[in-house]
């Protein structure tokens, strides 16, 4: 627990006003639009909408292309673990390389919202209603990532809970990286004051 409490939140010594400022004010915007991502239902697709979503983008195609060696279902998963392992790598970096934890609590924020960017996917696996990349549904085409992987593993029938379970997920993450960088900022508050 220590060795935690060092990394996650002790490594963190500004004491410029400046910095909490912005860090304040980019707290703020993501509290906004993490209550709007939390509050707002699974089924009406807000994440894969939102301008988040063309940031998640580049890293899932990329995650396909990435996984190629590992086979057909690791190429197919590759989309959404590429878009997942960008945030979390950022996150690594905050925290081991420029022990910048209140910037590992953003990239947690990040990791949380590509989550959830995933859950209509995986929701959309029987339905193939969703509009893809190409611009065609998966019913006009040979289906999208999430009917492919659910139907190798028999589980398709399993589409609406697992996608649930990834949204729920997502906002734990979310209210974690939100708790987190609220107490960073609470702290840095503190040694403002003294």
């Amino acid at each position: 627990m220590a060795f935690a409490k060092e990394w996650l939140v002790d490594s963190d010594q500004s004491v410029d006003a400046m910095t909490f400022a912005s860090r304040a004010v980019l707290f703020l915007l993501l509290l906004w639009w993490g209550k709007t991502f939390i509050l707002t239902p699974l089924e009406t697709n807000y994440t894969g909408e939102s301008f988040f979503h063309l940031i998640n983008l580049p890293f899932h195609e990329a995650g396909h292309l990435l996984f190629i060696p590992f086979g057909r279902f690791m190429m197919i998963l590759g989309g959404s673990l590429g878009q997942v392992l960008m945030p979390l790598v950022c996150l690594a970096t905050f925290v081991l390389k420029t022990r910048d934890p209140f910037g590992a609590s953003v990239a947690l924020w990040w990791t949380a919202e590509s989550v959830m960017d995933i859950a209509p996917y995986i929701n959309d696996a029987r339905a193939l209603d969703l509009m893809l990349l190409g611009g065609v549904t998966g019913k006009e085409t040979d289906g999208h990532d999430w009917n492919n992987i659910l139907t190798m593993l028999g589980w398709l029938e399993y589409d609406h809970r697992l996608a649930h379970f990834t949204y729920n997920l997502g906002i734990l993450l979310m209210l974690a990286s939100l708790a987190w960088g609220g107490l960073l900022l609470f702290n840095h508050y503190r040694r403002l004051s003294s």
